[in-house]
């Protein structure tokens, strides 16, 4: 059984979800504020990446977890994200913003970066991966941009319906991601054992670089603690489910290997994050 098939109604409802978070205030404060939304773009779109790719080639991992790792950090932030802000006491109107500006965003950016790590791979005598951009970009717009329209306009026409349908999907978040991963896991077990020393590492490495860069934005920036936390969260967390419905999908890179370093990055990402808010909270 292709596990994308259990990937792909995850991410909707992630997606949706995100949608119903939205709402008219979301986008008049980045007009006010554009300036938050600004630098954390840049963290999640221009820095993440750039990180992703030096720990790949430093650590020397195989071709098909180089472009999994690179993979991970080019989708845009997760909707656990707006939990995690939630509990860290952050900004969860910038979360929200960041989120949904990043899904959209990534829609062009993915398909842009991954064709280029498809072919530095392929020059450094790894497997010749093609990337199929039209294909990238259909699935992310049915399985990204149509859901979230979905949940947009059901906030739009229906308010307390979808404040309802969101109370309940927001509980389901974290459980459906987990869900997933131990889906993953249970599937390539040995492939996860076998790799898990480079790959955990570079997942380790990925997140914690990630969340000091965006740390190190937010302050440049002088931005006030709650955006702060906000920014350095956004930075550090990303939509894994994406990246492994883009890795295992048969219309794409048709690859469970690749979504190992997703699965890592998953179980990883949350105990870091998890740690954060904890300490942030103890510090409160």
């Amino acid at each position: 059984m292709n596990t994308v098939w259990i990937v792909i109604p995850v991410l909707i409802v992630l997606m949706f979800l995100l949608g119903t978070d939205l709402n008219k205030k979301a986008f008049t404060d980045v007009a006010n504020n554009p300036k938050g939304v600004l630098v954390g773009l840049i963290g999640q779109l221009l820095l993440l990446p750039l990180i992703a790719f030096g720990v790949a080639w430093l650590l020397d991992l195989p071709s098909v977890y180089f472009m999994g790792l690179v993979l991970v950090a080019c989708c845009p932030g997760g909707s656990s994200s707006n939990v995690f802000s939630l509990l860290a006491k952050g900004d969860v109107a910038l979360s929200v913003t960041l989120t949904a500006f990043s899904s959209i965003i990534t829609l062009f950016t993915l398909p842009l970066i991954m064709s280029g790590v498809s072919w530095f791979v392929s020059q450094q005598g790894g497997v010749d991966v093609v990337l199929p951009v039209g294909k990238l970009l259909v699935q992310n717009i049915v399985l990204l941009f149509v859901p979230m329209f979905a949940g947009i306009a059901l906030r739009y026409f229906k308010p307390q319906t979808a404040q309802q349908v969101n109370k309940v999907l927001s509980k389901c978040a974290f459980p459906a991601l987990m869900l997933l991963a131990g889906v993953f896991f249970l599937q390539y077990t040995q492939e996860i054992f076998d790799n898990f020393k480079v790959v955990g590492l570079a997942a380790t490495c990925l997140i914690l670089v990630a969340m000091m860069g965006g740390s190190l934005l937010s302050r440049m920036g002088k931005f006030s603690d709650p955006v702060r936390r906000t920014i350095v969260i956004e930075v550090g967390m990303q939509n894994a489910a994406q990246a492994i419905a883009i890795a295992s999908s048969p219309f794409i890179f048709n690859s469970g290997e690749m979504a190992i370093p997703a699965i890592i990055y998953a179980l990883v990402m949350n105990l870091i994050l998890l740690t954060y808010v904890w300490v942030l909270r103890r510090r409160a």
